[in-house]
């Protein structure tokens, strides 16, 4: 049976982060992807308003790749909060 058929898969999504990337530049690719998934609900929003008939396929999939760029998002803010919380540390340290 193919994954796409099983409704309790879970997929799970994975981005490079830059380990030379400061906590700024992580901050604004999360600012970005949150932006992208923002405008993607609001794309699908419309379209289930104004369509007649709704594929629920393709919605789901479409709220798939929504959960996908929050993920990407929220782990850049994560990862950006990491090494400003290490930054900080090493200069009290010192």
């Amino acid at each position: 049976m193919p994954e796409a058929n099983l409704p309790h898969v879970v997929r799970r999504v994975s981005a490079y982060i830059d380990p030379q990337a400061s906590p700024h530049d992580l901050l604004n690719e999360a600012t970005e992807w949150l932006q992208y998934s923002r405008g993607l609900t609001d794309l699908l929003a419309d379209f289930v308003e104004e369509a007649d008939a709704v594929d629920m396929r393709k919605v789901a999939l479409s709220l798939e790749a929504i959960a996908a760029m929050l993920h990407i998002g929220v782990r850049c803010t994560t990862e950006a909060h990491a090494r400003m919380s290490w930054e900080l540390s090493r200069k009290e340290s010192e």
